[in-house]
């Protein structure tokens, strides 16, 4: 197996994001997964100058943006009415095909299983929107996993038919977002059948060749079913099948993001996942 390609989450150091991309190179990694949902790096606040000078910044130290990263749940896009959403979604779009990524990922709200209720319509009409930009500017929208099982993600796509939705996988998601579910609705959690419907790993027979992205991401569910994200390595993720069934039997060769969302010490946690991440298969 080649080397994998490793990303940091800027946001994730929670320093100002240039010390943020000074520490991402010496962490000895070349990928930057930047958030341009809001703040300095978001479409209206960066010219066509400054995203070629952020490039510049960052090709001098040996870095290239992985993805780009909007909408982290307020948008969703089973409402009726998302013209605000598609205009974002445009402007996104554009801003990562001038990063020379061509990858956004975000979460788009939550699908149905039931393809008669009517926010699948919703869902494939906004989506299908999204994508005929995506397709005129050469980028894609990365779904987000977490709230769907597999086979939904892999219906919606289908349904689209365009290389311009694809998915950015969080194996930690599809452990968190079950056990949401469990607890909203005063349920016990069962391990074994939500970890049999969502898939963290096994998911990807389903959907794997629709992969364009990887978060990095570990977690858990305690007895008492209250849901946490963990330090990489520290959770439920089995790291070593599923680098191995994605890489291996899907091919892929794009980013692994490391994403740390919590915790009292972000930039060793994330470096941990670096050591992993750059050993794996040696």
């Amino acid at each position: 197996m080649a080397d994998l390609k490793i990303a940091v989450m800027l946001n994730s150091l929670r320093m100002d994001p240039y010390d943020g991309f000074d520490k991402i190179a010496e962490m000895g990694v070349t990928g930057v997964h930047l958030s341009v949902g809001g703040g300095p790096f978001s479409p209206e606040n960066m010219s066509k100058q400054d995203r070629v000078d952020l490039l510049k910044h960052l090709g001098s130290l040996g870095l290239e943006i992985s993805a780009v990263s909007a909408w982290g749940g307020g948008v969703h896009l089973e409402d009726d009415d998302c013209t605000e959403a598609i205009a974002q979604a445009r402007d996104v779009l554009e801003l990562s095909a001038d990063l020379e990524c061509a990858i956004w990922q975000g979460h788009v709200g939550i699908m149905p299983e039931d393809v008669n209720d009517p926010r699948w319509a919703n869902h494939v009409r906004h989506h299908e929107e999204i994508a005929k930009h995506g397709e005129a500017t050469g980028a894609c929208l990365s779904i987000e996993t977490g709230p769907e099982p597999p086979y939904v993600l892999k219906r919606l796509i289908e349904t689209v038919g365009s290389d311009a939705i694809r998915l950015n996988w969080d194996p930690a998601n599809l452990i968190l977002w079950p056990a949401k579910y469990a607890k909203d609705a005063g349920e016990e959690y069962d391990k074994q059948k939500w970890m049999d419907l969502y898939q963290p790993v096994e998911g990807l027979d389903v959907v794997g060749e629709y992969v364009v992205h990887v978060h990095a991401k570990d977690a858990l569910v305690h007895d008492d079913g209250e849901r946490q994200e963990v330090a990489f390595g520290k959770g439920w993720v089995d790291w070593d099948n599923f680098i191995g069934k994605l890489c291996d039997d899907h091919g892929y060769d794009g980013y692994f993001a490391i994403e740390r969302e919590v915790g009292e010490n972000p930039v060793a946690d994330i470096q941990t996942a670096v050591d992993f991440l750059k050993n794996f298969g040696a």
